[in-house]
């Protein structure tokens, strides 16, 4: 069978045989992986988070009169900004990700049905 121009590109760019069979897809999993990887950064940073405070508590009572005291507040305010903005990055990529993961997909099975449908010699057609 002989294809157009264009489906001849997208085999080449793949590394597929023209026979239409080779490695272009986008399913499978990275993209959801990905996902997955900054939604579980996110909800360990959140439960860092939660126990920064408590294991802050009880440094001021105990040494109270120490210069350390004032850092060690300085320093828990910084950590708390910056655990605050890895949450935020990670929540936003996971919602990202995600949503390529699902637009990727959804590409995957209207490039199937494209190709089954030159291949059966029809337009639209499903095999």
């Amino acid at each position: 069978m002989a294809y157009t121009q264009g489906w001849q590109e997208v085999f080449a760019l793949s590394g597929a045989p023209v026979s239409g069979e080779g490695r272009l897809k986008h399913s499978g999993g990275p993209w959801t992986g990905a996902a997955g990887t900054a939604e579980s950064l996110r909800s360990s940073t959140n439960k860092s988070h939660g126990r920064l405070r408590p294991a802050h508590a009880g440094v001021a009572i105990g040494a109270a009169g120490f210069s350390a005291v004032a850092a060690l507040s300085e320093v828990l305010a910084s950590w708390e900004t910056r655990l605050a903005a890895v949450r935020g990055e990670c929540a936003y990529l996971d919602g990202a990700l995600g949503k390529v993961a699902k637009e990727l997909g959804e590409t995957d099975v209207v490039v199937e049905k494209s190709v089954r449908a030159v291949n059966a010699g029809g337009a639209g057609e499903d095999r």
